[in-house]
C-alpha cells in the first residue's frame, strides 16, 4: 500500500515552510537570462540587485536522464539513484533561492555565489558518478554529459517564447495542438507571467495561502497560467491527441477495452517514482494519485507488483496508474503539509479526489495491435516540462461540455455546471523488445502523422486516461488568481499546468491482455 502520513504541524512550522517556498511573485517565464550581467556598480548597484533579485523566478538544469540512450542493465540501478540525486540538488537550490530573496536584493552576485555554483559543483561530481556507473558496467559513458552540470537562473516577466503548438500533432512524444492550438490567434499562449511592480518579493502568509499573483506557497500557479475555456477556439476534434493517436479512421483496429479501477476512494498516494527511481525514497518530489495496482511504491519489485491486489473491478489487470495530484489552493491544508514532496517542497493545498477516473485501451488506425509485454513501463508528457522545454510535453485540459476546446499551457476556467477534465493519450507504438528504456523514453513512441509505427515499431493498445474534477472555477481580479488549482509538481517548475504527466505499469494477466488485444482487433467495445 503507498504510505500516507496525516500528521498535523504547528503555526510556527507552517510559517517556516511558507517562507522556504516564498517567490518573488509571477513564477517566471521560459526564457533564460544572464541576470548577472546588468548588476552595476556604485550609486546603481544597490537598485540593480534588487532587480536581480526579482528576475530570478527558478532554475533551469540541462536534464540528463533524457540524454541517456545506452545504459548498461547492470548499470542503471546506480545511475538511477544518481539521477535522483540530481533532483534533489535541484530542489535544495531551489528552496534556497526561494527562502533567500532579501539577500539577494542586497547582492548582484548572491546567486551566482551562494546558490548555483555550488549546485553546479554538485551536478559535476554526481554526473562524474553516472558515467563511473556507466563504464564499471561495460557501457560508454556518452559524450558531451559532462557538459550538462551548469543550471541557470530563469527570470521571470519575460515573453514565453516556446509556448506556442506546433503543427503536426503529437508526433514521438512531442506536444503539438495543430492550429487550433496554442500560441495563435486562440489567444492562449505567449505572455508569461508578470513581476508586481517595482519587482520586490512577496511572503505568503503563515498556512501557505494565497499571495497576490505568486500562488499558493508563492510558486505558482499565477493569473496567467488560467485561461476561461469558453475563449478557446473549437477543433473539430475531440481531445488532444486524436491527431492519428487514436483509431479514429475508417480502417484498422477500432475496437476499445475498458477497465474500471475507482478514482482512488482509498487515498492510496506517495511521492515515488518506481519507473524513474526505483528504491528512491520521494523521488518523484510531488505526490501521486495510485489506482489499479496497491503495491506501487519506490521498492516494488515486479513480483511484488504481480502479486498486489487491485482496485480494478477487473481482477486480470494488476496494472499500475498513477498520476500528480490535484490541489485546490484555497488556504486548507491536506496531510501531507510537513512532508517531503508535500508542503515543504510547495505542494500544498486540499487533495481533490476524481469524480471520475476513465481508463480506456484504443487501436490503431493503420492496422491490429499486438499485445503489451508483461511489465511494460510507460511515460507520458514531462514533469519539468516548464524547464526541460515542450520535447516531451503531452497536456491536454478542458471541461465537460467542452472536451472540443482544449488547453495544453493553461488551466481550464470552467463555467458554472462544468467540471475540470484532463485527458493523456499515451504513446502506441513499442519497439518490441523493452519494457523500458535508460531514458524511459525511447522504447515507446507515438504514432506518426499517418497513423503508423516509425523504426520497426510495432502498435501496442493505446492507454487513454480522462479524469473530472468537480471544483469551483478559480476567479481572477486584478491580476491575481483567487481558489486557484494546480497539479503538484517538482518546485522548481512553478507548478505549471504544461507539467502534467501520467505513468503506466503494465500487469494485465496473459488471457485479460488476450482479450484485450482481440476486442480491439475485432472492433468490439469490452470491459
Amino acid at each position: 500500500m503507498g504510505r500516507t502520513n496525516r500528521k498535523r504541524r504547528s503555526t510556527l512550522a507552517n510559517r517556516a515552510i511558507a517562507a522556504s517556498a516564498a517567490l518573488a511573485l509571477g513564477g517566471g517565464g521560459l526564457l533564460a537570462a544572464n541576470i548577472y550581467a546588468s548588476a552595476g556598480e556604485g550609486k546603481n548597484s544597490t537598485q540593480n540587485a534588487q532587480t536581480t533579485a526579482a528576475s530570478v523566478a527558478t532554475i533551469k538544469c540541462p536534464d540528463v536522464g533524457q540524454q541517456l540512450r545506452n545504459v548498461p542493465q547492470r548499470a542503471r540501478a546506480g545511475v538511477d539513484k544518481e539521477l535522483a540525486a540530481l533532483d534533489q540538488q535541484i530542489t535544495e537550490a531551489y528552496a534556497r533561492l526561494a527562502s533567500t530573496r532579501q539577500a539577494q536584493a542586497g547582492d548582484a552576485g548572491f546567486v551566482q555565489n551562494s546558490i548555483l555554483g555550488p549546485l553546479n559543483a554538485k551536478r559535476t561530481a554526481t554526473i562524474e558518478r553516472i558515467s563511473i556507473n556507466i563504464k564499471r558496467g561495460g557501457g560508454t559513458a556518452p559524450s558531451g554529459v559532462g557538459n550538462l552540470s551548469k543550471c541557470t537562473g530563469w527570470s521571470a516577466g519575460q515573453p514565453n517564447t516556446n509556448a506556442g503548438q506546433g503543427n503536426n500533432g503529437q508526433n514521438n512524444g512531442g506536444q503539438g495542438q495543430g492550429n487550433n492550438g496554442q500560441g495563435g490567434n486562440a489567444g492562449q499562449g505567449g505572455q508569461a507571467s508578470q513581476p508586481p511592480a517595482g519587482g520586490g518579493a512577496s511572503q505568503p502568509p503563515a498556512g501557505g495561502g494565497q499571495t497576490g499573483n505568486g500562488g499558493q506557497g508563492g510558486n505558482g500557479p499565477v493569473a496567467a497560467d488560467f485561461q476561461d475555456i469558453r475563449t478557446v477556439q473549437p477543433s473539430n476534434k475531440r481531445g488532444v491527441g486524436a491527431n492519428g493517436l487514436a483509431a479514429n479512421g475508417r480502417s484498422g483496429s477500432r475496437g476499445t477495452f475498458t477497465t474500471s479501477c475507482g478514482t482512488n476512494g482509498n487515498d492510496n498516494h506517495n511521492t515515488d517514482n518506481v519507473i524513474v527511481a526505483p528504491g528512491v525514497t520521494n523521488g518523484a518530489h510531488h505526490l501521486h494519485d495510485y489506482v489499479g495496482n496497491q503495491n506501487n511504491d519506490a521498492f516494488a519489485s515486479d513480483e511484488d507488483l504481480a502479486a498486489s491486489e487491485t482496485t480494478c473491478q477487473n481482477q486480470g489487470d494488476k496494472s499500475s496508474y498513477f498520476w500528480p495530484v490535484l490541489r485546490l489552493q484555497d488556504g486548507s491544508q491536506d496531510f501531507d503539509q510537513n512532508n517531503d514532496g508535500g508542503g515543504k517542497e510547495g505542494n500544498v493545498g486540499k487533495i481533490l479526489q476524481a469524480s471520475q477516473a476513465q481508463l480506456k485501451f484504443v487501436g490503431n488506425k493503420k492496422g491490429n495491435v499486438v499485445a503489451m509485454p508483461t511489465a511494460l513501463r510507460i511515460i507520458t508528457g514531462d514533469a519539468k516540462a516548464f524547464v526541460n522545454g515542450l520535447a516531451n510535453a503531452n497536456t491536454n485540459w478542458s471541461c465537460t461540455g467542452f472536451e472540443n476546446r482544449q488547453l495544453t499551457d493553461k488551466y481550464p476556467i470552467c463555467p458554472r455546471g462544468s467540471s475540470v477534465v484532463r485527458t493523456t493519450n499515451f504513446q502506441s507504438c513499442w519497439d518490441g523488445q523493452n519494457i523500458d528504456s535508460a531514458n524511459h523514453r525511447s522504447h515507446v513512441a507515438f504514432v506518426q502523422a499517418d497513423g503508423t509505427c516509425a523504426n520497426g515499431f510495432k502498435a501496442i493498445p493505446q492507454l487513454q486516461v480522462r479524469l473530472v474534477y468537480k471544483v469551483a472555477a478559480p476567479t481572477i481580479q486584478n491580476g491575481t488568481v483567487k481558489n486557484a488549482f494546480a497539479v503538484d509538481s517538482f518546485p522548481e517548475n512553478l507548478h505549471k499546468p504544461i507539467t502534467d504527466h501520467n505513468d503506466f505499469i503494465n500487469f494485465f494477466d496473459a488471457n485479460t491482455m488476450n482479450k484485450m488485444v482481440n476486442c480491439i482487433n475485432t472492433g468490439k467495445q469490452c470491459k
